[in-house]
């Protein structure tokens, strides 16, 4: 039989934030295989933060032509307001991120290194030139652009590998800290595995159910197919193992402090804020595309798994002595935070009430995360960063602003009012309360409660202990370094005073889900 061969047809304009990124990635390892080493990083950076932009520019026109109606590449990518929204908000993260690396002093090249000089053999020798990170980001980010866009689960399985291998590579170029950077780095890559092993079962036990691995096709395949309900829970659940585990939710957290506080800090401060606004992205996109008319059955485990997170992250982060692992399990209690939204799904307007509010949540909880890790760069001692809290005794006597600018993320992260993480905090329990979840909302709240205590520990322990004599040194700030921290402040303060034009857009993309 004669025929033709359709070609697909590819919404190139639709696509083209995850275009630019993938594509500067591409450009960013052919600079790396021929560029001369001196010249890499001048090349790198501008080339990374162009891409960033131009993709977050290409993302506000296409909100600003309207929400498409339609899922993009044959059916395979959503483009809807979700998808939009969060594109956004990770390609703004990934951008502040990026001059944090640029700073950082595990990647900071020799400028002043001349071809076959001394100085390049020293700065090649002793680990400056890791330009590679630039190239590994953008790889990084461009899966995090499709793993929330994702409209069928091989897709998803594709985007979310492309994003998790740069990062198992990034979290190991830790140039001071290299054996504990690279254990953090053959952790993460094991559990990954694991994790991913389990995502891809749960694929094909869901296909072998519905005969799909597209998103709608699945949900129309739970009023239609009988008979087969093992390989569905069976699948449902494999599927949650390898999400939770990007998100960090118990019982899969244990991978967390120990990567936060083995990798890179700047490293760590873009895979706490991008990574779980993509890992969210696409837990919705499974659990309440794919699977909304199953909630009846997965909702219980997702009540149980959200309280043990919620519980496990606000109880472990007591017993921490490392600044970054304290910041890893308040990263897991937030993400128990989240799930309440999650959990939050009924009617159309309940839906757009709690997908609107985790949407504000990831905007706000993003921006504080890099500004908190971009303090912690600053604070040095002898052997690099100072990260047992210790080092911090007397920080607001050594450096008043810092310290009170750091105060002011942990209280966001606390939910004090006036702050983002305040109304953050408020619109996902309101959403929880709106979807029937009162008692998870008050385990919330009490686990709130419990995290402001170690919070309020260090701002203790930073304005009323006495400094030790050999204290850690304040890091003269560059100029990508102190545009972090005032930009991450800014949000953090126009968020908690006057958060009603990013609740609008939030509440406006949520509206806008493609498929239901």
């Amino acid at each position: 039989m004669n025929g033709t061969i359709q070609a697909p047809t590819i919404e190139y304009a639709l696509l083209s934030p995850m275009l630019i990124v993938l594509g500067a990635a591409v450009i960013g390892v052919l600079v790396e295989a021929f560029a001369p080493r001196y010249l890499r990083k001048s090349i790198h950076v501008p080339l990374t933060l162009l891409a960033l932009v131009g993709a977050f520019i290409t993302t506000i026109l296409t909100a600003l032509n309207g929400l498409p109606d339609k899922a993009a590449a044959m059916g395979a990518i959503a483009v809807d307001g979700p998808s939009l929204f969060i594109w956004g908000i990770i390609l703004v993260l990934a951008f502040v991120s990026v001059l944090l690396i640029n700073d950082d002093e595990q990647f900071v090249a020799q400028a002043s290194a001349v071809p076959g000089s001394a100085d390049e053999e020293e700065a090649v020798r002793s680990g400056f030139a890791q330009t590679e990170v630039y190239p590994l980001v953008l790889f990084a980010v461009g899966g995090m652009l499709l793993f929330p866009a994702s409209n069928d689960l091989l897709v998803m399985f594709v985007a979310l590998e492309v994003m998790s291998l740069p990062l198992y590579l990034l979290c190991g170029l830790a140039r001071r800290r290299r054996l504990l950077s690279q254990e953090a780095s053959v952790k993460y890559f094991l559990l990954g595995a694991f994790s991913s092993a389990f995502f891809l079962y749960g694929m094909a036990l869901v296909y072998g159910y519905a005969g799909s691995i597209e998103l709608k096709a699945i949900a129309a395949s739970l009023s239609t197919v009988t008979g087969q309900d093992t390989l569905l829970y069976i699948g449902t659940a494999m599927l949650g193992v390898g999400l939770l585990f990007k998100i960090g939710a118990a019982p899969f957290q244990a991978w967390k402090p120990d990567v936060y506080q083995g990798a890179p800090t700047a490293i760590t401060a873009l895979m706490a804020s991008t990574v779980l606004v993509a890992a969210f992205g696409a837990l919705l996109r499974v659990f309440w595309v794919a699977l909304g008319g199953l909630e009846w059955n997965w909702q219980p485990v997702m009540w149980g798994v959200a309280i043990l997170t919620m519980i496990v992250g606000a109880v472990l982060a007591i017993t921490q002595t490392d600044i970054k692992r304290m910041l890893a399990y308040s990263s897991v209690a937030h993400g128990g935070f989240l799930l309440t939204g999650v959990i939050a799904i009924g009617t159309f307007a309940q839906n757009t009430q709690a997908l609107s509010a985790i949407l504000f949540y990831l905007a706000a909880y993003g921006f504080t995360t890099v500004g908190a890790f971009a303090v912690v760069t600053m604070v040095r001692d002898a052997g690099g960063e100072a990260g047992h809290l210790s080092r911090w005794a007397g920080l607001g006597k050594r450096s008043p602003v810092l310290a009170a600018i750091f105060a002011f993320f942990l209280l966001a992260f606390a939910g004090i009012p006036l702050t983002s993480g305040f109304f953050g905090k408020y619109a996902v329990f309101a959403a929880a309360v709106s979807g029937g979840a009162l008692p998870l909302v008050i385990v919330g709240v009490v686990s709130s409660a419990i995290a402001a205590f170690f919070y309020v520990r260090v701002i203790v322990l930073m304005f009323f202990s006495e400094p030790a004599a050999d204290g850690p040194t304040i890091a003269t700030p560059t100029l990508g370094t102190s545009a972090v921290v005032a930009l991450a402040a800014a949000a953090t303060v126009v968020l908690g005073i006057f958060p009603q034009p990013v609740l609008d857009l939030a509440d406006q993309a949520a509206s806008a889900l493609f498929i239901r």
